[in-house]
């Protein structure tokens, strides 16, 4: 058996049972060897029956000598069996009319469950049980491993198909790697399926640990893999040109940090390059991302050719498209806004001018990839807050261009061992400070039933001429969720902060009332924004200094530290008030902990993938990326660093038996940025 064969190659496995392994994401044998047990049973030894104690789990056996149907308040059917030493009774509530004829005195029994205390004495209800003609052979020498499930598979199911994969022969290929004091990859396998009934922790971890190392280095190898043949390609050159970026900095209005001179710098220096850029931005909260990228789009506009800007709101487009405009437009360098609220004429003027090569850069939402809008040369294509995105939608925003450079910004802090796992085929800049005379904000922590103090707090604020945040995480009263509705909140903050002016915003009015609203707060028109999680990116007004979130505890800390971001970015001393329900879970508590602690975006993004797990972190459980099998990025990050080293020792030969040991599995989780 080979471990590319489809699973339908097993005895018992139909297209039913393939359709319900697919949603384990096992589709091959590999697949299937790679679903490792969740945990073990020890069913090495019969119980005598006499030392079966209630609460134990145990394997038993026993000749039957009573069989009956049990009536009463529910109807069951039971079988009591003897080893000559005790009694045990076996009990089904469900049941079929071959198991009622199957059990009969006289027959053999061996049954693995619980055991529980029953009307007639001690029973097991529902285990797993075997009939025989004659005393059970001895249990196999080894632990029996518990796998994960889904609806319409069990355990036992898969351990037998996983058994007959092993017994064929089935292996990954064992791929060995140099100076490793550790066992064969297939090796490791089989020990995990099979483990002795002796086999010690350590044994396991050493196990485990190899087949996730190897799973890590192959999925390495495939990014440089695929590092490699981007760089074969060509995306045409962008070098310097007119000096319409020197002008830029002149014209600013303020000093670039030292942390963006030197990104830029890595940017361009790319953009002079042939080989197409794939470079992760990555910068806090008001770092200064956005200006990196209009120098970056300044350098294609002065070769002639197009850039397109992504956000993934409305808010967050507009706002790029006023500063981009503010920069960009006195040097001569068009920018338009595109987004599903343009008028049909709008977007008609605007389609035929990103055609026709007249419009240069592009900033828009989601509405830049309909089939309808077509660029005469995209030379660059930004993509902020990726993560946000789909997988297939930043693809079809490259492919509007012929292999355009690409450039994908992030203001959520990526843990190193996420950067170094989950984006090994792209280039990493880092923006590593704030502008000066950003002050850090003060974060406080408070019980819901302080609510007054918070409101109090607010009415001071404002009363010194600074505008405020209130943050719901429900637009309407939910029975599942006591969060505060916003709608409920804006009502009760006019009711209760008479004199000051309460704006409302949430993802349920149309896009232009958002604006409008969030309009009149930047113009300095509302004092008080209630807002959902709407205003998480995208919203710079530097006069609001104090923010208050409600229910803190069902956010994410990255979530939390992307709100608390909207604050922050004047010059006055801002505050941000965490409101919380309690009782908090341990979880809620160390996230409260983690943001009162520390404003460091990174420091806030390692405790959440502790916290969380790097799917919830990055989003990527939506997004398509990279799904590990085996390794775990929290617990295996030590492994990182090591694996790379070996990457980088291995002559091709060796990275072609890794890579085609794991080639199917590690494709099959990774979708390209």
């Amino acid at each position: 058996m080979k471990s590319d064969d489809p699973v339908t190659v097993l005895r018992g496995v139909g297209p039913r049972t393939a359709a319900a392994l697919a949603r384990l994401d096992v589709a091959t044998v590999a697949d299937l060897l790679l679903h490792l047990p969740s945990r073990y049973q020890d069913r090495t030894r019969f119980v005598p029956l006499a030392e079966a104690r209630i609460g134990d789990a145990c394997l038993v056996r026993g000749e039957i000598v009573k069989a009956d149907l049990a009536h009463g308040g529910r109807s069951s059917l039971t079988a009591t069996f003897t080893d000559g030493g005790g009694f045990l009774t076996m009990r089904l509530f469900h049941f079929s009319t071959h198991q009622r004829d199957q059990l009969r005195p006289g027959l053999w029994i061996r049954c693995f469950g619980e055991v529980r205390g029953g009307p007639a004495g001690r029973e097991m209800v529902h285990p797993e049980y075997r009939t025989s003609r004659t005393e059970p052979e001895p249990p196999e020498p080894t632990l029996t491993p518990v796998y994960p499930v889904t609806s319409g598979l069990t355990s036992p199911r898969i351990r037998l198909w996983i058994g007959q994969a092993l017994d064929a022969g089935a292996a990954l290929g064992g791929s060995v790697l140099p100076d490793e004091p550790i066992p064969a990859l297939d090796e490791a396998l089989r020990f995990l399926h099979r483990p002795p009934a002796n086999a010690d922790e350590s044994a396991f971890d050493a196990a485990r640990e190899r087949v996730a190392k190897d799973e890590l280095l192959a999925h390495i190898l495939l990014m440089q893999q695929r590092q490699a043949l981007r760089a074969r390609h060509t995306a045409g050159a962008l070098p310097r040109g007119r000096g319409l970026g020197r002008e830029l900095r002149r014209n600013l209005g303020f000093s670039l940090t030292a942390a963006q001179r030197r990104v830029v710098t890595e940017v361009l220096t790319d953009l002079e390059r042939e080989q197409p850029m794939l470079r992760l931005l990555q910068g806090d909260v008001g770092s200064g991302k956005t200006v990196v990228a209009a120098f970056a789009a300044i350098r294609a506009a002065e070769q002639g050719r197009q850039t397109a800007v992504m956000a993934p709101t409305e808010i967050l487009a507009e706002q790029h498209h006023e500063s981009f405009s503010t920069w960009l437009s006195p040097l001569g360098i068009d920018v338009a806004l595109v987004t599903g609220r343009m008028t049909a004429k709008e977007r008609r003027v605007r389609r035929d001018a990103l055609a026709g090569g007249e419009t240069l850069v592009a900033v828009g939402t989601h509405a830049l990839i309909q089939s309808t809008v077509e660029f005469d040369d995209l030379a660059l294509a930004i993509v902020d807050e990726q993560h946000r995105f789909g997988v297939h939608q930043r693809m079809a925003l490259r492919n509007k261009g012929r292999l355009p450079h690409q450039l994908v910004m992030t203001a959520t802090p990526i843990p190193r061992t996420l950067t170094m796992a989950l984006y090994a085929d792209m280039d990493v800049s880092v923006i590593d400070e704030l502008p000066p005379g950003r002050k850090p904000v003060v974060t406080r922590v408070m019980p819901n039933a302080r609510r007054k103090d918070a409101m109090g707090r607010i009415a001071a604020a404002c009363r010194q001429g600074r505008q405020a945040y209130w943050v719901c995480t429900l637009i309407e009263e939910s029975e599942a969720l006591d969060s505060q509705a916003a709608e409920n909140v804006a009502a009760e903050l006019t009711a209760e902060l008479r004199g000051l002016r309460v704006g409302l915003v949430h993802g349920r009015l149309s896009g232009a009332e958002r604006g409008a609203v969030m309009g009149r707060f930047k113009e300095g028109e509302v004092d008080v924004l209630v807002a959902t999680t709407v205003i998480e990116v995208g919203v710079d007004v530097p006069n609001a200094s104090l923010m208050v979130i409600e229910n803190p505890e069902r956010l994410g800390l990255a979530q939390l530290h992307q709100l608390r971001g909207r604050i922050g970015r004047g010059s006055a001393q801002s505050h941000c008030i965490l409101l919380f329900e309690p009782p908090l879970s341990d979880i809620a508590r160390a996230r409260l902990a983690v943001m009162r602690e520390t404003g460091d975006g990174f420091v806030i993004a390692e405790k959440d993938l502790e916290l969380r797990g790097p799917g919830d972190v990055l989003g990527t459980r939506q997004t398509g990326q990279q799904s590990f099998r085996v390794a775990d990025l929290m617990r295996d990050a030590p492994l990182l660093p090591g694996v790379i080293a070996l990457g980088a020792r291995l002559d091709d030969r060796t990275k072609a038996t890794v890579l085609a040991t794991w080639g199917t599995t590690v494709e099959a989780g990774y979708v390209e940025v």
